[in-house]
């Protein structure tokens, strides 16, 4: 079939697709209502992720110590797989919100198409090799003999569900990217809902203690890729997701990758820098580790909501940016802006004040809710910040700016955090390594800001040449002007 006809059947079937189909209208002139549209199911879907984790924490929590320790040692690995899915996803909902605002549809269901090909294989190689060395990982991590055991039992269950996360990863950024970003919400409740159900019966009815908390995991995952797969097969979505859609062209995938590498890199950084802050407080011994754990927790709760309006702006942001409207995108930025830095302060102020009662639902020792407290309220003195740096970077990836992305997004787990918790704790002992992570958070985010800046000078010279263009095509029309 060559490409003509191909397009000819792409365009029948999505024209046999029923408008109510037909998700929200990325060019809506209502930005805000758009945008809040947009944002506030991605804000309830990773909210529900965050509440999830919470859930999952107190079951374990109330195991012991040990077991709040060990499921927070495995969770860099988890870092690591979902950083390929979300290096797939940002760069494959970064290429379909583009093409689809430049008016090219079949583009966007070869991209998409493409993506899941790719995630699948990518995601055995990752179990296989993870599964295969787990043990010398976690010893690696500074796992303590009383921790090793518990941490080998929950990750040996969990991890063989790493492919159908990295699935529903990029199928959630795919959804997202054609703006049905109420089905994601959705899809994620109900693995919330079913997760929820299935921890207490499976820790403490079944009596299967951390391994319970890894097959309720395992099969809320397994739930949500089903949702997805009904979505692509029942053509749902604006873009079709089909077999013969998949593309292995050099440049296409080139395309994909380009974006996504640096929010692959990015989490892969973050997966490194926990590695590196548990191994630090594991020199102090296993409350501490705890501790930690339950201040990365607090702060990932918070991260995750700011992080849900920012998907939630990625397809205005693309759409825009590709139907080259300046003035669109740099309202948008404007919006946007003025949310997540308001919604990172809050929430940073909030875990200064009630640090004590937040950790109680972790913790039931005095030894690490003492601890656990004062790395909290460390953890988020800049946490105001992280608003200004992770709507900069959704809107680099959403522009194809990869480069300059990278710069952003490396800055908090990268070359600011990872340098200051390996010298920080060696000079100051456990003060240093609570100081690492907020002289990052700060620095991050004037990085951010900088760039912020530049782009909105970029954004109104961009929109006085459109402007200078149209007026010179409108007298051109006029006769005012001849034509060239």
């Amino acid at each position: 079939m060559d490409k003509r006809n191909a397009e000819l059947v792409v365009k029948s079937n999505r024209d046999a697709m029923p408008k109510k189909n037909r998700h929200i209208d990325l060019s809506d002139q209502n930005l805000p209502s758009l945008l809040l549209r947009l944002a506030i199911p991605s804000v309830i879907g990773l909210s529900i992720n965050a509440v999830q984790q919470l859930l999952n924490a107190i079951f374990v929590g109330s195991l012991g110590a040990q077991a709040i320790a060990a499921v927070s040692m495995t969770m860099p690995l988890i870092v690591v797989l979902a950083a390929v899915g979300e290096g797939i996803g940002v760069g494959t909902a970064s290429f379909i919100s583009r093409h689809l605002g430049a008016g090219n549809e079949l583009e966007a269901c070869r991209g998409a198409s493409t993506a899941l090909a790719l995630a699948a294989p990518i995601g055995v190689i990752m179990t296989i090799a993870l599964l295969v060395t787990l043990r010398d990982i976690f010893v690696a991590l500074g796992a303590t003999p009383t921790i090793l055991p518990i941490a080998l039992d929950y990750a040996t269950i969990l991890l063989p569900g790493s492919t159908l996360m990295l699935l529903n990863i990029v199928s959630g950024f795919i959804v997202r990217a054609e703006g049905n970003t109420r089905y994601s919400m959705w899809t994620m409740l109900t693995a919330f809902t079913l997760n929820a159900l299935l921890d207490p019966i499976f820790i403490f009815l079944l009596g299967l203690g951390v391994q319970g908390a890894a097959s309720a995991t395992l099969i809320s995952q397994i739930a949500a890729i089903s949702l997805y797969i009904a979505y692509f097969t029942e053509r749902l979505g604006t873009v079709l997701v089909s077999i013969s859609q998949v593309s292995l062209r050099v440049d296409r995938i080139r395309q994909l990758a380009l974006i996504g590498a640096p929010a692959m890199t990015t989490s892969i950084l973050a997966a490194l820098a926990g590695m590196f802050l548990y191994r630090a407080a594991a020199r102090f011994g296993d409350d501490f580790i705890a501790a930690v754990g339950i201040a990365v927790r607090i702060l990932t709760i918070g991260a995750l909501p700011i992080t849900g309006f920012c998907i939630g702006s990625q397809a205005v942001l693309g759409f825009g940016w590709g139907a080259r409207d300046f003035a669109r995108v740099m309202k948008v930025a404007k919006f946007m802006i003025s949310i997540t830095v308001t919604l990172s302060v809050a929430y940073s102020a909030a875990v200064i004040v009630f640090a004590r009662p937040l950790v109680g639902l972790f913790s039931d020792s005095d030894d690490v809710t003492e601890i656990a407290v004062s790395s909290s309220i460390v953890f988020h003195l800049f946490f105001g910040f992280y608003g200004i740096q992770s709507f900069v970077t959704t809107m680099l990836q959403s522009m194809g700016r990869a480069r300059l992305s990278a710069v952003v997004s490396f800055a908090r787990q990268g070359y600011l955090f990872i340098p200051a918790v390996l010298l920080f704790p060696v000079i100051s002992g456990f003060s240093g390594l609570l100081v690492s992570q907020a002289v990052a958070e700060l620095g991050a985010g004037m990085i951010a800001l900088f760039v912020m800046l530049r782009l909105f000078a970029e954004f109104r010279r961009g929109e006085l040449a459109h402007s200078a263009r149209n007026r010179e095509c409108s007298l051109v029309s006029s006769g005012i002007i001849p034509t060239k």
